[in-house]
């Protein structure tokens, strides 16, 4: 009821610091989370509510309470409860873990200590005590409690950094800034108590980059926005202390807000399962329809006859009353063709699927510690059947650690390496690098190759010179000094870092800033810029500007940004260098370079201070402010004269090649999210090989609305049409995964479609507890072997055959097709189970001239022939033995002889005498020799058409999966020693270019100070290299595609 009201009122929030009382009012939520579903008292009742909305577990309740009707009840209750609770406790057990382990990980975090201000000094609280309205100290490295209104801190003016990566995967350092009248508290515990500032802002929501809100404080007021919050799930970096308010906490935050309920997702495979399980309850309900009208029929033929022998009175029992029970009771009998093991069968592989894939060593990231983790268990299969994937290029394909390599300076390429005769060549480890001599703040790591670069910098070419000034001087990057007294450069984008050390290293230091100032070391001297105007960057404007004074007192504006964008707005007079700078860009493109364009402006001093003016009217008006300010900055940014453009490689991730080449052979459509412009787009495409030469067209879709973009579509299409792309045969892990359903649903309906019609009356043919314990004794563990451990072919011919994934993809393995084949292979099965006893069975004589066609041995030699079909069926489908399969396959058969003859024993007979009347049957039945030629001949009868159907196919119509097994074995026989012969892979020219970042950039920031750092010593930073053998590995796939072809091409054309 308070929720309700709160939640109806809570249009905005109202917090006062350091004021719990006048808070609780307000009934906030305090900072304790729950992530989990139930507690002790709730589990059972919600963990029960939720199995039984499954429409299996659901039936089988239903079943249960049929059963408990003696009229209709054709089975004792326990052979529907005693797999029902097994089902149930299994699931509930799975549920009850993952629950103790999310109860698990709220208590860890909800017990972490921070630091609060709570009756004028320090104290150490839980998490989960912290109030809205407290306020907390915060320290390097720590995470954020809640989310924050920033205080103070120890860096100058309340800046702060922050880390997002919990909250938005960027691992890029962020600032926070605090009001400069908080700022001033500082770490004065005493002022910082009596802080009783009121803060009125938005109500919680779940938007991470947005924030309104106003601090009344001394009878003033001063605006809050997103910049002046520290999230939870933030990480404190580069800032010794900070100060901060408690706005939101526990559920509010916006982490937690983003949280929301963990929807549950459906695979495929869980899809088509429950369609078929529907299918299965229709048959059923369709067959004991037909047995229901086939009951009343007989009664009213044959059955009022027998009234008089059976005791019953006229018009007890009607044909169409006896009809109705008798659905009832068939519904009960077979009530196994619903395949309710197949559920758990396939959570608990789920989850034996899952703790492989945390096992896998070859999924371990040593450079960093990091195993693979599987957080779900119910997605596991999904991973055969991708057919797209979705990568960002930058920091995904790439590694996002920018190298200034090439650059253009008035028409002229610097960095490309030139031969004795003037010819290009490649960048060799022989060729001497430049020595920078006139940075003694060189970065010793930075390699140029280029020599006239250095000359032109020496002889004092001015246009070089201004080049490089700019890219000294356009940037928001923050220097410090460590201890060594080496220049540290804090960068927001790489891109950013790898422009101002190519500057450094070339005699352009950038040293310092202030609000007002940026300092740099030009060739030696210090020369100190006034900075006028910072006009910053935006997914929009994709350039930045910065306008500054030097100290002869010209005015410069120096940009940098898209080409597409700057090209635009140049002075009518560089035509001819904007046409030689174009091919120069278009060359750094096709290379795979990142580029920028680089110009400037000279401003008349009267017309930068009327259009100062008007900026500064612009920012203090209240309407269309961020729309008056857009067209100030494109008023200024026009006439430029260019310079030239730069070149940043961003080289590609460690094995993305050979992954673009396997997911392409696997027939996974990959698609790259780049903001980079079209030549570009195309470039990285052929430098991941996912574009290659032999692709005879490739198109291009610009269109900017659905419409457009569905035309082209249609158009590429019809330019297509014809076209025929052949793909191989093959499998992956999912195939077994599949079988898997496929042979549980064969052993439900065997075990389903056994009853005999006795005087219209129904008799199961199977004893009542072997129908209780065929799933979940005799058959369960045989299963799951398979389904976890088996393997079609080996990892390694997994990687070197990609093609096998195909089948995954189009649903080969488990379809509806595929499962009415295994229900005729089911059906056929129980015909022979029941006619071939049934017929040796007809006038058949024990070795001890007895006669042994009674019920219960019948009973016994078809419970054991199917025992023993069933075992055999699964060996022949496991391909990869192991020793649990063993023990599972043969010990279940040692089990189901075990519990049979204790059944029959007189020892059970004498504690359970209603329950267990067939003493000695079993062992009676089975020492007969003509019951074991039976089960003998029923086994082979079962079997054979399934081996000899298998053998026919594997030889004549060959899948892919099939030859190489075949191979592994001829491997595995011969092992014959293979030359390997070094390849060389063609490596394209055409590369990726320059994509811009899409943030808004800290201009503003950096103009008003807050963001001037003190000299702390650096963190440690570091990154391990290491190297990737890429050509073995494509020599191995093509040396094995090879093989593969040539062994198989007598009998069947490999198509790959």
């Amino acid at each position: 009821m308070f929720c309700s009201k709160k939640k109806s009122l809570e249009v905005e929030r109202i917090v006062k610091a350091n004021d719990r009382e006048y808070n609780e009012k307000f009934l906030y939520k305090d900072n304790r989370i729950h992530t989990s579903k139930y507690n002790i008292l709730t589990f059972l009742p919600i963990n029960l509510f939720e199995q039984f909305q499954r429409v299996a577990n659901a039936y089988f309740l239903f079943l249960l309470i049929l059963q408990l009707i003696p009229e209709i009840s054709s089975l004792t209750w326990f052979t529907t409860i005693v797999p029902l609770v097994l089902v149930v406790t299994m699931t509930a057990v799975k549920d009850a873990t993952d629950d103790y382990f999310r109860h698990k990980s709220d208590n860890q975090v909800n017990n972490r200590q921070s630091e609060v201000l709570i009756d004028s000094k320090l104290q150490n609280e839980k998490w989960m005590n912290v109030k809205v309205g407290d306020i907390i100290k915060l320290e390097n490295n720590q995470f954020v409690a809640a989310d924050l209104l920033l205080l103070s801190s120890s860096e100058p003016h309340g800046l702060c950094y922050i880390e997002t990566a919990e909250l938005d995967g960027e691992t890029n350092l962020k600032v926070r800034h605090a009001l400069s009248v908080t700022s001033e508290l500082g770490a004065d515990i005493s002022r910082l108590a009596k802080f009783d500032g009121i803060v009125v802002c938005e109500a919680p929501n779940n938007k991470l980059d947005k924030f309104t809100g106003v601090l009344s404080w001394k009878g003033s007021k001063h605006s809050l926005n997103n910049e002046k919050i520290i999230l939870r799930g933030c990480v404190l970096r580069n800032t010794s202390w900070c100060f901060g308010m408690v706005i939101f906490a526990g559920p509010d935050t916006k982490l937690m807000q983003n949280s929301g309920k963990t929807k549950f997702k459906r695979t495929s495979i869980d899809r088509l399962m429950n369609t078929l399980v529907l299918w299965i309850f229709g048959f059923l309900i369709c067959l004991g329809t037909i047995l229901a009208i086939g009951n009343s029929i007989w009664e009213n033929q044959v059955g009022d006859q027998l009234r008089t022998f059976l005791f019953w009175n006229e018009g007890e029992k009607n044909s169409v009353f006896s009809g109705f029970l008798t659905f009832w009771s068939y519904i009960i009998i077979l009530n196994t063709v619903v395949p309710i093991s197949l559920y758990v069968s396939v959570e608990v592989i789920r989850l034996g699927h899952s703790y492989f894939i945390n096992w896998d060593r070859k999924m371990y990231y040593s450079r960093k510690a990091t195993p693979a983790e599987a957080r779900t268990t119910t997605l596991n299969e999904e991973l055969g059947q991708i057919e797209y994937v979705f990568s960002d290029k930058t920091g995904t394909l790439t590694q996002n650690i920018m190298t200034f390599k090439k650059c253009s300076i008035n028409g002229r390429i610097y960095g490309e390496v030139r031969d004795d005769l003037g010819q290009k060549t490649d960048m060799t480890k022989k060729k001497e690098t430049v020595g920078f001599s006139v940075s003694p703040q060189a970065d010793r790591t930075f390699q140029f190759f280029d020599h006239h670069l250095m000359e032109s910098i020496e002889l004092g070419d001015p246009k070089v010179h201004e080049f490089l000034r700019l890219l000294a001087l356009c940037h928001t990057v923050m220097s410090e000094e460590n201890s060594a007294g080496q220049l540290i450069y804090q960068v927001q984008s790489p891109d950013e870092g790898a422009l101002v050390t190519a500057a450094k290293n070339l005699g352009f230091i950038f040293k310092s800033r202030t609000p007002e100032t940026i300092t740099i070391e030009e060739l030696g001297t210090l020369v100190t810029y006034q900075l006028l105007a910072f006009l910053d960057f935006n997914n929009f404007r994709k350039r930045m500007s910065v306008i500054v004074r030097n100290p002869e007192g010209q005015i410069k504006l120096y940009s940098k940004g898209a080409d597409t964008i700057l090209f635009e707005r140049l002075h009518p007079s560089n035509e001819d260098l904007l046409t030689l700078t174009s091919d120069h860009l278009s060359e750094f493109a096709g290379e795979g370079l990142r580029t920028l364009a680089i110009a400037y402006r000279d401003l008349d001093d009267k017309y930068f201070r009327e259009w100062h003016k008007m900026l500064e009217d612009a920012n203090t008006t209240p309407d269309e402010r961020d729309e008056r300010i857009a067209g100030l900055y494109e008023e200024i940014e026009r006439d430029l004269m260019l310079l030239g453009a730069t070149a940043v490689e961003d080289k590609l991730q460690d094995g993305v090649i050979e992954t673009v080449m396997s997911l392409s052979l696997a027939n996974i459509k990959i698609w790259v999210l780049t903001g980079d412009k079209q030549e570009t787009a195309i470039n990285i495409g052929y430098a991941c090989n996912m574009l290659t030469d032999d692709m005879n067209d490739v198109f291009i879709i610009a269109g900017n609305t659905a419409a457009e973009v569905r035309e082209e579509l249609r158009k590429a299409k019809e330019n297509l049409f014809g076209q025929n792309r052949s793909f191989s045969n093959g499998h992956v892990v999912f195939e077994k995964k599949q079988s898997l359903e496929l042979d549980s649903v064969v052993e439900e309906t065997v075990t389903g479609d056994y009853a005999l019609i006795i005087n219209g009356h129904s008799l199961t043919v199977y004893d009542q507890w072997f129908i209780t314990l065929f799933n979940i004794v005799y058959t369960s563990l045989p299963v799951l072997a398979m389904g976890i451990f088996d393997q079609d072919v080996s990892d390694q011919n997994s990687m070197d055959y990609p093609q096998l994934y195909r089948p995954g993809q189009l649903n080969l393995l488990f379809n509806k097709h595929e499962f009415f084949i295994c229900m005729a292979h089911g059906i056929y099965t129980s015909l022979a189970l029941f006619f071939i006893p049934y017929g040796a069975f007809y006038n058949m004589v024990g070795e001890d001239g007895r006669h042994t066609a009674d019920y219960q041995s019948f009973a016994v030699t078809m419970a054991t022939s199917l025992v023993i079909v069933v075992s055999v069926q699964i060996a022949l489908d496991t391909s990869y033995w192991t020793v649990i399969n063993h023990v599972f396959i043969w010990g279940s058969i040692a089990t189901y002889f075990s519990i049979l003859f204790t059944m029959h024993s007189n020892g059970i007979f004498g504690i359970f005498p209603n329950q267990f009347p067939f003493v000695g049957n079993a062992r009676h039945s089975l020492t007969q020799k003509c019951i074991w030629l039976v089960i003998l001949l029923t086994t082979v009868a079962s079997v054979m058409p399934v081996v000899a159907f298998r053998f026919l196919k594997v030889h004549l119509f060959p899948t892919l999966s099939d030859q190489i097994r075949q191979w592994q074995k001829a491997q595995n026989k011969a092992r014959p020693l293979r030359s390997r012969k070094p390849q060389t892979r063609r490596s394209s020219s055409r590369r990726s270019g320059y994509a811009f970042a899409h943030q808004e950039g800290y201009g503003e920031l950096i103009t008003s100070g807050k963001n001037m750092r003190a000299k702390n010593p650096p963190p440690p930073s570091g990154l391990e290299k290491t190297l990737y053998n890429s050509t073995s590995w494509l020599e191995n796939l093509c040396k094995k595609t090879t093989d593969t072809v040539s062994s198989f091409s007598q009998d069947k054309t490999v198509k790959l």
